[in-house]
């Protein structure tokens, strides 16, 4: 089964950067498309972005599209693969808990099976 584990989130001012990153085993890693889903307080989660296992098709939603860059880690120097979720001009709507994991259905929460979801990564963005 593959397990996720999601790091790099903080607090950061409006127009902020942030790194997320995404690891897991490269064994069980590999073969899945990944995405990067988030859930602000008092809403529901949602997809910001999803790459394939090759790391050449990328999808992004329309909130985030041009301020954030999903890329994936091929190589074989680490013992873990890496998704890594690039965050620039940062904005208080980007506030949420930020949490990778497989993305059959692209940027659509309802495919991702429920065993996948982990503790995530906090993000705040504020003055």
């Amino acid at each position: 089964q593959l397990q996720l584990a999601e790091s790099g989130g903080g607090s950061v001012q409006p127009g902020g950067s942030l790194r997320l990153s995404c690891a897991a085993p490269r064994s069980t890693f590999e073969g899945y498309a990944i995405g990067w889903f988030r859930q602000a307080p008092g809403k529901e989660r949602e997809g910001a972005s999803c790459i394939s296992s090759s790391g050449g098709n990328k999808n992004y939603a329309e909130s985030v599209k041009g301020r954030f860059t999903i890329s994936r880690d091929r190589s074989r120097v680490r013992a873990n693969g890496m998704v890594y979720l690039q965050m620039n001009s940062l904005q208080p709507e980007d506030t949420a808990i930020y949490y990778c994991a497989p993305c059959p259905g692209g940027l659509e929460v309802g495919p991702v099976a429920e065993e996948y979801w982990g503790q995530g990564t906090q993000v705040t963005v504020s003055a």
